[in-house]
């Protein structure tokens, strides 16, 4: 496992870092480093083309509406086809909040139809209505987690996003809005490309899932060293505690 490393590519990291996503990344980084494992973190910015067999994880991460627009332009033009190629052979394409918008298909805003990269079949529309705010906790379901297992974080977004027929949302909203905040559909999931609106940041609190990213991108079959996750829980708990539910 230390030869062979989690290799992150960071998309935009200038641009698209309005939600502590520096944070994600510290966190897949440092959890990977206390096990021995290599992790190495590369910026990939506007202009640049994405290597699909350099990066066994790609994180996108959310902007303000213009910086999301230039990117959403940049994403499509330079990058689509290495995404597209990296998640068919089996990287980790992890989006949040304006990057999950962007890996489906189009994001309306007003009288401006966004492309996204197709990734996942979903698609956003901003609404007149209120912003979709507060604290949000989703069980998932995901390969070779624990079935009941609580994702807990924050979501604070104006777009409503529509999974289409067929698609997997990544899970169901225990406490909050999700999606659109009338479906009870939270992000969306297609093989290991996975959006959704939580973050805060989103790993800190939640490092069983960050462990799952971990060992989905390094497609280890061995389970990860068990590390000392006192601090790490009590953050879970108090996310979970933040969001309404007790007993966590």
């Amino acid at each position: 496992m230390a030869e062979r490393g989690l290799r992150i590519a960071a998309l935009y990291p200038e641009q698209m870092n309005i939600y502590a996503d520096r944070g994600n990344l510290a966190v897949l980084e440092r959890r990977c480093r206390w096990r021995s494992i290599a992790a190495e973190v590369t910026a990939v910015g506007l202009g640049e083309k994405l290597d699909p067999e350099r990066f066994n994880l790609i994180y996108l991460g959310g902007g303000q509406d213009d910086d999301q627009r230039r990117c959403a332009a940049d994403l499509v033009e330079t990058k689509r086809e290495g995404l597209i190629s990296a998640a068919a052979i089996g990287a980790v394409v992890f989006g949040v909040c304006g990057g999950y918008q962007l890996l489906g298909r189009w994001y309306e805003l007003g009288d401006q139809r966004i492309d996204g990269v197709g990734l996942l079949d979903v698609e956003t529309v901003r609404s007149d209505g209120p912003r979709l705010i507060g604290n949000v906790a989703i069980e998932c379901h995901l390969p070779g987690a624990d079935p009941s297992a609580v994702l807990a974080g924050f979501e604070n977004h104006g777009g409503r996003t529509r999974l289409l027929a067929g698609a997997t949302p990544l899970g169901r909203v225990l406490s909050g809005h999700g999606n659109d905040g009338v479906s009870g559909d939270e992000g969306c999931r297609r093989g290991n490309v996975i959006g959704t609106y939580l973050h805060g940041p989103l790993l800190p609190a939640n490092s069983w899932f960050a462990d799952w990213l971990i060992a989905t991108a390094l497609e280890d079959d061995l389970v990860l060293a068990e590390l000392d996750d006192q601090l790490e829980l009590g953050g879970h708990r108090a996310a979970c505690r933040a969001a309404g539910l007790s007993g966590r």
